[in-house]
């Protein structure tokens, strides 16, 4: 092969070497720019979620119906609670010792 057809082939080649990486390179210039935008469309809607959520739940805050207040609890008259006191002793359900104590807690002494 002559010297001239040699070196058009080298060219030839190197020409579509240096063509290749500039395609390549620019393919990946545009695929890292989608990527960016792509990423900051992302956050930016994140961003608008995140926002909303929280007006929904300081809404859902402000409107929630306030607690209802705590009944007492219903107290059994003393005087019924030491019949039945005695009727577990007359029973033999209680020692003449545990209707005492039991007596004593329901009078506070």
């Amino acid at each position: 092969m002559p010297r001239a057809r040699r070196a058009m082939r080298r060219r030839s080649v190197a020409r579509v070497a240096v063509g290749t990486a500039v395609v390549a390179g620019t393919a990946g210039a545009v695929h890292h720019h989608q990527d960016q935008k792509y990423a900051q469309k992302d956050a930016a809607a994140q961003q608008e979620y995140d926002q909303a959520y929280e007006q929904g739940a300081a809404d859902a805050q402000q409107n929630a119906p306030p607690p209802a207040p705590a009944q007492p609890a219903p107290q059994e008259d003393v005087y019924a609670q030491l019949e039945r006191l005695g009727n577990l002793k007359d029973q033999g359900i209680l020692t003449e010792e545990e209707f005492a104590a039991e007596k004593a807690k329901l009078l506070g002494s």
